[in-house]
């Protein structure tokens, strides 16, 4: 077999660095990033998704002239992937991003290019690199509907009755998640093993970048009243009155948007927002540790805390 291509995936906790991390590495390797998040995806979901301002996504010649000239207007002009690229009203799996990015992944190497995997959506992430095989299920917007408009204990609860497996294994408070589990278990009657099967044609270098406790929880904060400031609840707001998001599917995307929509309406205060979203930000990150750790069980990751270690990383990997 020949020499397996090379990619790279920065990955960790929420704030520790990994897009400026990815977009040194993609400028130093002339190279590009494929996002791995699973609110990026979405278009008109900037400010509380976090994406670089300077990405130049797939669809750039749709963007509108204000989009293109702050891209112009950035130093960075990294090429992005998997950014802006399903309406928010639109359900998106892990499946059809494994899928998606492969092709990606391939067009690349055939460009003599590194790709340069990026996100806090460790799932996705994973499945990619450990080549997961999920079941080929179409979404069911009637079903999709119901469990909507159904609290997250209820769901809970459903597929604790109805599947008790994967019910040890799922995040309980990823509600997408839980509701594709149960889509599935009503087409299957379960949701299958994941079948892992690595691609023997790609060597991957995995580094998670993951600060100090204090120092992330200061980012975290920092970053918050960032957003703030520079409009995320009117993002918020613009997604719901102008491009018909129910409140419901935006809840659903946890965290930012779920406590802006509560706010715009009117059931939390501004302060009750900010405090309770500080609060569950930092929990998310400390969950995604916990990933991160039981990750390491299947994958072989590369801890990191700070960007010069992983900036050795990588030259070894890739200048060896």
């Amino acid at each position: 077999m020949k020499n397996p291509k090379k990619a790279i995936a920065v990955v960790g906790p929420t704030a520790s660095g990994k897009s400026d991390l990815a977009i040194f590495l993609a400028q130093r390797y002339h190279s590009s990033v494929i996002s791995a998040d699973s609110r990026q995806i979405y278009r008109h979901m900037n400010i509380g998704s976090g994406k670089i301002p300077g990405a130049l996504t797939e669809n750039y010649s749709t963007h509108t002239p204000a989009h293109k000239k702050r891209f112009l207007s950035h130093p960075e002009k990294i090429p992005h992937y998997m950014i802006d690229i399903v309406a928010p009203t639109t359900p998106y799996s892990a499946g059809k991003f494994v899928k998606s990015t492969q092709k990606i992944i391939k067009n690349l190497h055939t460009q003599n290019q590194t790709p340069i995997i990026c996100g806090g959506t460790f799932f996705w992430a994973q499945a990619l690199i450990e080549n997961k095989q999920f079941p080929n299920i179409p979404s069911n917007i009637t079903l999709r509907k119901k469990y909507e408009e159904t609290e997250t204990k209820e769901l809970i609860k459903e597929l604790e009755q109805n599947d008790p497996r994967r019910a040890k294994t799922i995040d309980k408070n990823n509600r997408p998640r839980l509701i594709r589990a149960l889509e599935i278990i009503d087409a299957l009657g379960s949701v299958p093993s994941v079948k892992i099967t690595k691609k023997k044609d790609i060597q991957w270098l995995v580094i998670a970048i993951n600060p100090e406790k204090e120092i992330l929880h200061e980012r975290i904060e920092k970053r918050l009243n960032q957003r703030i400031k520079e409009g995320m609840v009117e993002e918020v707001k613009t997604l719901h009155k102008e491009h018909n998001v129910p409140w419901t599917r935006l809840e659903q995307f946890g965290l930012e948007y779920k406590y802006c929509s509560q706010l715009l309406q009117e059931k939390i205060s501004e302060k009750d927002m900010k405090e309770i979203l500080l609060k569950e930000i930092k929990h998310y990150a400390k969950r995604q540790k916990t990933w991160l750790k039981k990750w390491a069980t299947t994958t072989e990751i590369k801890n990191v805390t700070t960007t010069k270690e992983a900036l050795t990383l990588a030259k070894e990997y890739l200048e060896k």
